[in-house]
């Protein structure tokens, strides 16, 4: 079909039947596929520690980096605590954390874990109170745990000063959400034609068309996202992220959101896009699994060594990718210890 009377699709008489060109996507997906059965070969090789221990660095960078893309920074040690928690491993020392991030951490978790139950309107009510503990977003009171009702206004996506706004996004109206939803969630609970992972990145985008929440759609979006990709994996452990793939080309993700939002009911163009971020996010998985594999290596050489607790938490910082110059005064503010036996300890 192509583009009618409408400036979205979402206006479009026959939305949401969109289509797509499978023969201009076969090839992607094929590389797709294979990327993430050498993934799944080299996990299988390895024991259970291992495979926990990759889990809770993708679990970790996706809860990061989905909220990073709407501008939030959580702190990756208590985020890290707090998944390593839930899950049962033990990381030794675990961080304090807050109703912020473990607000985030159980609506990742949720969608991976429990990825066959079914997806309802409850259930995202649930997550996005979980996003929203206080009923706050920054400095902002929205409505929590349901719609939007847009009582200041249309929902609009803009960037740009005041006076000189531009519109990227213009979500559908407060009355039509409530059947937007049920068709949305009534789709994904189907069994349809669509490839599993092309139906991954059909339900991210048409939940992010119907933008259905005063906040948070995007990293909702990414958790349903998610819990398909864990139904096609047919498992809960995560071991690559796709958040943290989208972070990486933000630029590149709002483009083409705005294109296809803005363009026709044909979305090739966008699960080319989806199929390549995917494919470059289980690329990295490997990279991330490479380092967890020299960091056991390292211990079982190692492992003979005496050191003190402070002596190991402060090698698994380093090993685990440390920013920046390490210096007594780091070490003695991170192990909590005062400079002398920060000192003692580097020597």
């Amino acid at each position: 079909m192509k583009r009618g009377d409408w400036t979205y699709i979402w206006q479009a008489p026959v939305w949401p039947a969109c289509h797509y060109d499978l023969s201009r996507l076969a090839a992607p997906l094929a590389e797709v596929s294979r990327a993430q059965g050498l993934l799944a070969g080299r996990l299988a090789d390895v024991g259970m520690v291992l495979r926990d221990e990759a889990s809770l660095v993708a679990l970790t960078e996706d809860v990061l980096k989905t909220s990073e893309i709407e501008g939030e920074r959580l702190d990756a040690q208590s985020v890290r605590s707090s998944i390593a928690r839930r899950l049962g491993i033990d990381i030794g020392a675990l961080a304090p954390t807050d109703r912020h991030v473990e607000g985030v951490v159980e609506m990742v978790l949720d969608a991976a874990t429990y990825y066959n139950a079914p997806v309802t309107k409850a259930r995202l009510f649930g997550w996005h109170a979980s996003l929203f503990p206080t009923g706050f977003s920054g400095l902002s009171q929205i409505q929590v745990g349901t719609w939007r009702d847009d009582a200041h206004g249309v929902m609009q996506v803009v960037s740009g000063p005041i006076g000189r706004r531009r519109v990227h996004f213009e979500a559908p109206p407060p009355e039509l959400l409530d059947g937007e939803v049920g068709r949305f969630v009534e789709w994904v609970n189907s069994a349809t034609n669509e490839p599993p992972v092309f139906k991954a990145g059909l339900a991210h985008l048409w939940f992010v068309t119907v933008y259905p929440f005063d906040d948070g759609n995007g990293r909702i979006a990414r958790a349903i996202g998610d819990l398909l990709l864990a139904r096609a994996d047919g498992s809960p452990q995560r071991f690559y992220s796709l958040s943290a793939q989208i972070q990486r080309e933000r630029d590149a993700y709002y483009d083409i959101l705005e294109r296809t939002r803005k363009g026709t009911l044909d979305l090739t163009e966008w699960l080319a896009w989806f199929l390549a971020a995917l494919h470059r996010a289980v690329d990295a998985a490997q990279r991330s699994l490479d380092t967890v594999l020299g960091k056991t290596r390292f211990w079982q050489r190692w492992s003979a060594m005496q050191m003190n607790a402070r002596q190991v938490k402060m090698l698994n910082r380093l090993l685990d990718g440390f920013e920046g110059k390490l210096t007594s005064s780091k070490w003695a503010k991170i192990t909590k210890c005062s400079p002398d036996t920060a000192l003692r300890d580097i020597s």
